[in-house]
């Protein structure tokens, strides 16, 4: 055989389109794969959990792979679909470990809406509706949630939102299993009881039917999820109110014993088995809007993650409440049963983010000041499918005026501190203001020692009492001012500007520092790996780290769209954490985490 040819067929083994790169890194990490797409991935580009099949998708077609690489099959939405669903500029891909399913929504300005649901694992057309109109909203995009249509997994079915009703549709059919008049609006929030196979559900206003609406009220419903008969009707109180960027609503629904604890501008309590409600203390939630900026530039601001969410046992529930005058701050703990004051701390004055309290023993741990997270609109110049088609047909850039979507976390300038709290009456056992403009999350170790950091130093308390155990110089690591904290162990990784310091709980011993990776702005903890993201500069970086010596497995840069929101554009990864895909266009590269 020649010798060249030999090389060549050792080096590379080419199967079905599929380049098995064994040799080849990215970054430190180990390409298992590197594959492609019969069609450009501008819509989706991601796997299911399990990483068994990928999809990719443009606006009139898609291609899935399988876990090898190898191209399981490809076809044109209209020519899958038997109802000609075809420009699909909305895509929902509800993914599980046989495929999944992929909803097409193809909206029409002149005509019919159609609808059609494929099966990822075959690419066969399950279902396909034209009875489902004005499912969207006009500014929906892959950002946001679908308001009308909700995903109930443990029925493997769709709730639909319509003018007259809620139907709930199997999944693999479309099948109407059953609609009800009684129920109007779409499903903000659902907690399913498997036992009784019931669902507690309550609605709100979709902005795609928000026109369409009569007589509309709120709804906390329980429902008989076989027939849908309604067990009982409720109304509650407020508005829900949906994330500037994602749409989520911004509601909560937790079960405590024998009673149902609605979290919205308060708590609102219901008797679980009748509906009737028990208890409601009104408090502001903690959405922060703005709008508007420097002459010439608009934006739409909002700020959540600033109030700590309640936490209920057997017996109470504390909550962080803003006083109605002073908009000073107060922590709160009610009797779970009547809703009755027990005590109400000290006024903290001074503070716009209290993002965490914790229950530990016989003391509330409250963290005064951090992280939130900023959901923005800018009015810039981008670029779509559409205008870059037009601009290539015109000899322009193709970007057009548009809100862009963007989020990230942010520090707001406070008085920042941590404060003990007795438990039984609510009094301030202790106190530490040490803290510069920023503050970490706590870390709370076997109900005797909180850990906290600011930008340079990182400290040690206990609990009980309040004495500093220890105070490390953190600027001393040079890695810059701390963002966050990540518990591990016996140790505290210290997640820097400039870097990673890990420090030894029992003595505050610094066990490591690295200054290998900078801007890093949030961390993921997946299976038994651990994963930063550097997303400065529209960049989005995914490093892999090994937490017990700081040390680099490798890293990946994104260089298209698609991916998992979670992780940002051209990035998707396992549910384990042991693989990562990344996307570009028709590329598509499959990497292992530990080599």
């Amino acid at each position: 055989m020649n010798k060249k040819l030999l090389i060549l067929l050792i080096l590379f083994v080419v199967s079905d389109g599929v380049l098995n790169a064994q040799g080849k890194k990215s970054g430190n990490f180990k390409t298992v794969w590197e594959s492609e797409f019969s069609n450009k991935a501008t819509r989706l580009a991601m796997g299911n959990e399990e990483g068994t099949f990928i999809l990719g998708t443009d606006d009139n077609s898609a291609t899935v792979l399988s876990t090898s690489g190898k191209q399981l099959w490809e076809g044109d939405f209209k020519k899958i679909t038997t109802n000609k669903t075809n420009n699909s500029e909305y895509q929902y891909y509800i993914y599980s470990s046989n495929g999944g399913y992929l909803f097409l929504f193809d909206r029409r300005k002149l005509g019919t809406d159609r609808i059609a649901v494929i099966d990822v694992a075959t690419g066969k057309e399950l279902w396909n509706s034209e009875n489902y109109q004005n499912l969207l909203s006009k500014d929906a995009t892959e950002d946001t949630e679908i308001e009308t249509v909700k995903y109930i997994a443990e029925l493997d079915a769709f709730m639909i939102a319509q003018k007259d009703g809620l139907n709930m549709v199997k999944a693999k059919t479309g099948e109407k299993i059953w609609e009800t008049k009684l129920f109007k609006g779409s499903v903000g929030k659902y907690i399913y009881d498997k036992a009784k196979n019931q669902i507690v559900m309550l609605n709100f206003k979709p902005t795609a039917l928000a026109a369409l609406f009569s007589g509309f009220k709120n709804q906390l419903v329980k429902i008989n999820a076989a027939n849908g008969e309604i067990l009982w009707d409720a109304t509650f109180r407020g508005i829900v109110e949906k994330e500037l960027v994602t749409r989520k609503p911004v509601v909560d629904l937790t079960i405590v014993g024998d009673k149902l604890f609605m979290w919205m501008d308060g708590i609102q309590c219901f008797n679980i088995d009748n509906g009737q409600s028990i208890w409601d203390v009104t408090y502001e939630n903690d959405i922060t809007k703005a709008s508007g900026g420097l002459i010439g530039k608009k934006m739409r601001t909002s700020i959540y993650g600033a109030i700590a969410d309640p936490i209920y046992t057997d017996d109470a529930v504390y909550i962080v409440v803003i006083g109605t005058r002073d908009r000073t701050k107060y922590v709160e703990k009610h009797d779970l049963q009547s809703g009755k004051l027990i005590w109400a701390s000290e006024k903290i004055v001074g503070a716009f983010a209290m993002p965490n309290i914790y229950k530990t023993g016989n003391r509330v741990m409250v963290q005064v000041g951090g992280k939130v997270e900023v959901q923005e609109l800018r009015w810039e110049e981008a670029t779509t499918g559409a205008s870059t088609a037009m601009g290539a047909l015109t000899g322009t850039s193709g970007a057009i005026k548009m809100w862009v979507p963007y989020i990230f976390y942010d520090y707001k300038a406070q008085k920042n501190g941590v404060l003990s709290l007795d438990d039984k009456t609510g009094q301030t056992v202790w106190r530490s203001e040490k803290f510069d403009k920023r503050i970490t999350d706590l870390i709370i170790h076997q109900d005797r020692t909180v850990f906290v950091g600011d930008g340079d130093e990182f400290y040690s308390y206990d609990i009980e009492t309040g004495k500093q155990l220890f105070d490390v110089k953190h600027n001393d690591a040079k890695v810059g001012k701390a963002t966050d904290v990540i518990n591990f162990g016996d140790n505290v990784v210290v997640l820097s500007e400039k870097g990673l310091a890990s420090y030894k709980k029992e003595d505050g011993k610094r066990n490591y520092a690295t200054e290998k990776i900078r801007g890093v702005d949030y961390f993921y903890h997946i299976g038994d790996n651990y994963f930063l993201r550097d997303q400065r500069n529209s960049k989005n970086i995914i490093y892999g780290i090994d937490m017990t010596n700081g040390e680099t497995k490798g890293s990946v840069q994104s260089k298209g769209r698609g991916g998992n929101p979670r992780y940002g554009d051209g990035i998707d990864i396992t549910a384990d954490g042991e693989f990562i895909f990344a996307f570009k266009n028709k590329k598509v590269e499959k990497i292992k985490v530990n080599n």
